[in-house]
């Protein structure tokens, strides 16, 4: 049964036959001879924005006595505002007016006290959702095999950055070191650049990584981190921008783009205006519409040029990413400065994103409004507009793709993989992988599923997609050939 569900996802799965792949074709062997593991409700929304007069408090007190004689059981819910929540009413309260969504989804995940990803671990079945990364140690090793092969046809450079933006708990990289480990002249040129701005999650970047800290070897220099995986120096930043340049850079953003602020635009009667966030009379908040441009109005008239007219008139609402535009841009006047690339791997489309945005918490959607802080907000990739964006303003670079993961992660040989770690299992561990390849690669519930009491793993390789930017002096990168 499960070489029948290996079979039926892997003929989804293109596989590359480029001559850049030596090391593709070496790690492949390695795995034979190992296989040691490791919308918005209707509630919710008013058209447009306008200023309602206070009620004036009434002249009657009413006191409730009843907890005197019948106290209530103690409730574990919230009965006050959240300091969150103070401060985003706050912030509508000063400026005397509505939020961009934008403006909600970054204070919402990033808010430096407050803010979802900044003071726990919200990944894997214990947090709020599951990355590749979580479901199998596969993926970064595959990961692992497409930044080898980019070195290689980068001519093997001696020292290179490699830079993961927002690498969650650390896993990917930890397991893209292990899998890579014998090839000693690659692990030993890396210089690894952990994009975070969470200080709990920087902590457990640390110890997957199984860092360990030395002094500066002439007694002035900052106390070097070194991962002792695979002997590697790694750092820590707030921003890409703060990455050293001069050197060739290999970028890793998975599941990044989505956590990006977007701004939501809805088509009216006057036009396309933005939809904001305000607050009601009695102080729960509400969609609105600007009642007239915004700033972030220019952002939707530059992805709009970058479309065809058919493609947007069925549209009532346009979701564009202004960080998306300019992070994509950095990264490609980096790449086409220093050398190298860029993969990016995210669920989205291939064109314009309508209304994704969305709110999950323990696994679960919920209101994109309630509650801000304990659930994680996210929305469609638009991979048309990251195209655009690198080859706007990097004439040096050359975009690939976008691919399915399913695609991508077959013609980098994770069927092999699969079959290698097979042969030495317990079957809890054999139960394990077949789960972890079907969520990797699969479409839909998992066809070898057979458990009544659980619910059939759900495949993402065709919901999420992986783009390449590269520069051009490299060739085509595997496995976009």
């Amino acid at each position: 049964m499960l070489r029948r569900a290996l079979l039926q996802a892997s003929s989804r799965c293109r596989f590359s036959s480029s001559s850049s792949s030596s090391l593709l074709l070496a790690y492949r062997r390695q795995c034979s001879s190992s296989s040691s593991s490791s919308q918005v409700p209707e509630d919710h929304f008013v058209e447009q924005s306008v200023d309602t007069p206070q009620t004036p408090p009434s002249a009657t007190i009413s006191i409730d006595r009843s907890a005197l004689y019948h106290p209530p059981d103690h409730s574990h819910e919230p009965t006050a505002d959240s300091e969150l929540v103070k401060h985003l009413k706050n912030i509508i309260k000063f400026r005397g007016g509505p939020i961009t969504v934008a403006e909600y989804m970054e204070e919402v995940l990033t808010n430096p006290k407050a803010g979802f990803y900044i003071n726990r671990d919200v990944f894997g079945a214990g947090g709020d959702f599951i990355t590749s990364p979580e479901v199998s140690q596969m993926f970064g090793e595959m990961i692992g095999v497409w930044t080898m092969c980019l070195w290689e046809q980068m001519g093997r450079p001696k020292r290179v950055n490699l830079v993961e933006l927002g690498p969650g708990r650390g896993t990917l990289l930890a397991d893209l070191l292990r899998g890579a480990s014998k090839f000693k002249n690659f692990t030993e040129s890396l210089q690894i650049h952990m994009v975070e701005c969470s200080p709990a999650l920087q902590k457990l970047q640390y110890q997957n990584l199984k860092c360990l800290t030395e002094d500066g070897t002439d007694g002035n220099t900052d106390k070097r981190c070194i991962s002792t995986i695979a002997g590697t120096p790694v750092s820590w930043h707030m921003t890409l921008e703060q990455v050293p340049t001069g050197l060739p850079t290999i970028i890793i953003a998975h599941e990044f783009y989505d956590a990006l602020p977007v701004h939501q635009f809805q088509k009216a009667s006057r036009g396309w205006c933005e939809k904001m966030i305000d607050v009601t009379e009695n102080s729960s908040f509400r969609f609105v519409l600007s009642p007239q441009p915004t700033p972030a109005t220019l952002y939707l008239m530059k992805r709009c040029t970058w479309a065809e007219n058919k493609e947007i008139a069925g549209l009532d609402h346009i979701e564009v990413c202004p960080k998306a535009i300019d992070l994509t841009q950095e990264i490609s006047n980096r790449i086409g400065t220093d050398g190298g690339g860029a993969l990016i791997i995210d669920y989205g489309l291939n064109g314009i994103v309508s209304d994704s945005l969305q709110a999950i918490r323990k696994h679960n959607f919920v209101d994109i409004l309630d509650d801000p802080g304990s659930a994680d907000l996210s929305a469609y990739v638009d991979f048309a507009a990251i195209r655009h964006s690198a080859e706007e303003v990097s004439a040096d670079v050359s975009v690939h793709g976008p691919m399915t993961q399913s695609q991508f992660l077959g013609s980098l040989g994770i069927n092999f993989r699969v079959e290698a770690l097979l042969e030495n299992c317990t079957e809890e561990q054999a139960e394990s992988l077949r789960t972890g390849y079907w969520r990797l690669v699969g479409d839909g519930e998992a066809p070898f599923w057979e458990d009544p009491d659980a619910p059939a793993p759900i495949g993402m390789g065709t919901r999420y997609l992986a783009m390449a930017i590269v520069n051009k002096k490299q060739g085509i990168p595997v496995p976009f050939e």
